[in-house]
């Protein structure tokens, strides 16, 4: 659909482009205030927007920045009475598809337009080719854990049973969840992600369920709602434990009744979805807290499925090392490396509170900064200043803001120190510091060689 979104604050410019863009058969809506336009644009599906940088509320930039946050396909194109290179420079490095200055020519708009929407089509259109040809990560891993979780997987896949997956943040929900539909009945049916956490408490439940054109302010159109687009298929309910009450009974209702009704309407809509959920936070304390309804906690968590965080299956590092590392060689075009044992009995030593994501932009630093076919400890270390001491360490364990200014200083000189082998020269002279004043700095925080 070619559906266009303005937002500038002066009324005759949106006025102007509006009738420009209507007798060329674009849908335009505007909107003179930032917030309000921010807020249409999440509630419906617009292929543009036409953006100016200087508003009142929230300028354009602001706004640019949190639709790229919300990674949104659709194309953002400036347009302002402010045309500085600087301005450009900026749209451009925050994610704007162009930049175009007022007062703004007919010809130029309407070339940018069609532009920016083939270019939103083709990012939609190449996104479903890719969750087509890549529908499923693999799960990796030699430990237990792993392998208990992939007989559940076989087991309840081909069965309509909901499925509630726990774990930490980064240990690989949303493939567990992906590897279910992937072996389930509904393979060749859509898999709809909704990640509860990243959408507004006031948007969710047009986000689930969809709503009616003039349901509501911003409602500018119909929109198809997640358990809709889902049907026949697996809706994938993604971080449940941060939907808001009203939702939560909402889902209960349509779990019980498999029909779902849209915001501002009125007619129930059938719907045959299998929902798989997912959570980093412990669901029964929620319950105890009053966040989270406990018959729908029953009703979601008929097969629960843990995934441990990396720490505690430590033996599956070694083969997501050489999994990460042929994976990233390949796409940077350089010969592959090997690891060192003591640099995996290193890397299983560490607390990886990222887990499994935090490891894979580990391996990704390991690559692209060390240009070596095998890699030693040494190599790396100075790439794991945290590896002892980590930031949240050093701010639990602070109890003034000087004391905490005193750690990180003295675990950054070491990180520098040991990535220049304790040269004290060379070590000042990175710091741009004196030898003296460095020397200093050592004895102030009883900074010695490690042997």
């Amino acid at each position: 659909m070619n559906s266009v979104l303005i937002i500038d604050d002066e009324k005759e410019i949106c006025e102007s482009i509006k009738m420009i863009l209507e007798y060329e058969n674009y849908q335009v809506d505007y909107s003179n205030s930032s917030k309000e336009g921010l807020e249409k644009f999440f509630l419906n599906d617009f292929s543009c927007l036409l953006l100016d940088i200087q508003m009142p509320e929230m300028n354009g930039f602001e706004v640019l920045k949190k639709i790229k946050e919300n990674n949104s396909n659709s194309s953002v194109i400036i347009i302002s009475a402010h045309g500085s290179i600087e301005n450009a420079i900026k749209a451009t490095k925050l994610g704007a598809f162009d930049f175009i200055e007022k007062p703004i020519d007919r010809d130029k708009l309407l070339i940018s337009v069609r532009n920016a929407i083939d270019q939103f089509n083709l990012l939609t259109e190449n996104k479903e080719i890719k969750k087509t040809l890549h529908p499923e990560g693999k799960i990796l891993g030699e430990s237990n854990a792993i392998k208990n979780i992939l007989e559940v997987i076989e087991r309840v896949a081909p069965i309509d049973t909901r499925v509630l997956i726990t774990g930490e943040n980064g240990t690989g929900k949303e493939l567990v969840a992906r590897a279910i539909h992937n072996k389930s009945l509904r393979k060749d049916k859509p898999f709809v992600e909704v990640n509860c956490a990243a959408i507004p408490n006031e948007l969710i439940e047009s986000e689930l369920f969809g709503h009616e054109k003039g349901s509501f302010t911003g409602a500018f159109q119909q929109r198809i709602g997640k358990f809709e687009l889902a049907n026949k298929g697996t809706i994938f309910l993604d971080e449940v434990g941060d939907m808001s009450l009203q939702a939560q009974a909402k889902v209960l209702r349509a779990i019980e009744d498999s029909k779902i009704e849209r915001v501002g309407g009125t007619k129930k809509i059938e719907v045959d979805v299998r929902i798989i959920s997912a959570t980093n936070k412990n669901l029964k304390e929620e319950i105890e807290k009053g966040n989270f309804r406990e018959d729908l906690y029953h009703r979601l968590n008929v097969i629960p499925i843990h995934v441990p965080p990396l720490r505690e299956r430590t033996e599956d590092i070694i083969v997501l090392v050489n999994h990460f590392s042929n994976e990233i060689t390949s796409k940077l075009k350089k010969s592959q490396v090997k690891f060192s044992e003591e640099v995996i009995k290193f890397l299983q030593s560490l607390p990886w509170s990222g887990n499994i994501r935090e490891l894979r932009n580990a391996i990704e630093r390991i690559i692209i900064l060390t240009d070596k076919k095998e890699i030693l400890k040494k190599d790396i270390e100075f790439l794991f200043p945290s590896s002892k001491t980590s930031l949240g360490d050093i701010i639990d364990t602070s109890n003034s803001f000087q004391e905490f200014k005193d750690k990180s200083e003295k675990a950054f000189i070491i990180k520098q120190l040991k990535a220049n082998d304790w040269n004290i020269s060379k070590t000042a002279e990175v710091l741009e510091i004196q030898r003296s004043h460095l020397y200093n700095k050592m004895k102030k925080y009883g900074i010695e060689k490690e042997e």
